[in-house]
């Protein structure tokens, strides 16, 4: 009777070993999938109070679009002032800021803002992946917001709103251009990745160095794309020449030279003249209020 008792025993503890390694086998599961979608993935801009008419107004010149009404309110967690409203265009959304107050740390240093379905799932997502939430979730006159960095020290903010927007599906999809350092960026894509659901597109190890004002040179570039829109990684040593690792996002149009025409027409500088790489031409430019942006367009194919 005691050895059934035994053999049973062991069988059982077999039994769970088995299921425990069979589950290790097939990793971690998946984080939620807390996308809304990439035109809600907004690029956070600062600028004064006084420029943030003639950006607003360069912008909707250069790239089409319109603008909500400019509003007052407090959108962080301490007391504040800003203008605020929201630029639509046909290739990126932006949350223009122009604070009448100084500016509570760590605001501003976000980069970004991603509408999530689930605030608490989201937070909870993005810790598990890797990320620390550096201003915990705090409530705002439409939803509640939280900031978060990634491996890398790259801060984002998320959002969510009571009532879900409806925001015009984008014509092209901008990119979150974010310079990380050779020591962090294999955690900074494992952490994003698993928080985002998304999926490497390419990883050049060899991406001419042109595309970081380095021509002549190499330098690691990856490529993401996630329900949260597309993300480009530049893992470099830091030496960049200005304007480099000062742009947010790039924008894909379809005609660069109209762009940029209409763009300069408007008040913005060139800063980067028009150069050719990854089957793309670009330009860097500055727009009134000092907001730089990668512009490009694809090439023709020959």
């Amino acid at each position: 009777m005691r050895l059934a008792t035994h053999l049973l025993r062991l069988a059982l503890v077999g039994g769970l070993l088995f299921v425990a390694a069979s589950a290790s086998a097939q990793g971690p599961a998946r984080t939620p999938d807390v996308a809304v979608g990439a035109q809600y993935d907004t690029t956070h801009v600062y600028v004064d109070p006084s420029q943030v008419d003639a950006f607003v107004h360069s912008l909707i010149a250069t790239f089409g679009g319109k603008s909500t009404p400019q509003a007052i309110a407090t959108v962080t967690p301490t007391p504040s002032r800003t203008s605020t409203q929201l630029v639509f265009t046909p290739v990126g959304t932006f949350s223009v800021f122009g604070f009448r107050t100084p500016v509570p740390a760590p605001f501003g240093s976000e980069r970004t803002g991603y509408l999530v379905t689930d605030m608490d799932a989201a937070v909870r997502s993005a810790r598990v992946s890797g990320a620390e939430v550096v201003v915990a979730p705090f409530p705002d006159p439409i939803g509640r917001d939280t900031v978060i960095r990634w491996p890398g020290s790259v801060n984002m903010q998320l959002y969510w709103h009571t009532r879900t927007p409806r925001y015009e599906t984008l014509q092209t999809v901008p990119e979150n251009r974010v310079y990380v350092s050779a020591d962090r960026i294999d955690t900074f894509i494992g952490s994003f990745l698993a928080f985002s659901r998304g999926h490497v597109v390419s990883d050049e190890a060899k991406a001419p160095g042109v595309e970081i004002g380095r021509p002549g040179e190499h330098y690691r570039r990856v490529r993401i794309t996630s329900g949260f829109g597309k993300l480009t990684a530049l893992v470099t040593d830091g030496h960049l020449p200005y304007p480099y690792g000062h742009e947010l996002t790039g924008y894909e149009v379809s005609d660069l030279a109209a762009t940029t025409a209409r763009a300069v027409q408007a008040g913005a500088e060139v800063l980067v003249p028009p150069y050719e790489a990854d089957g793309r031409r670009a330009v860097m430019v500055k727009f009134p209020g000092g907001y730089i942006a990668e512009i490009h367009a694809p090439l023709a194919p020959h």
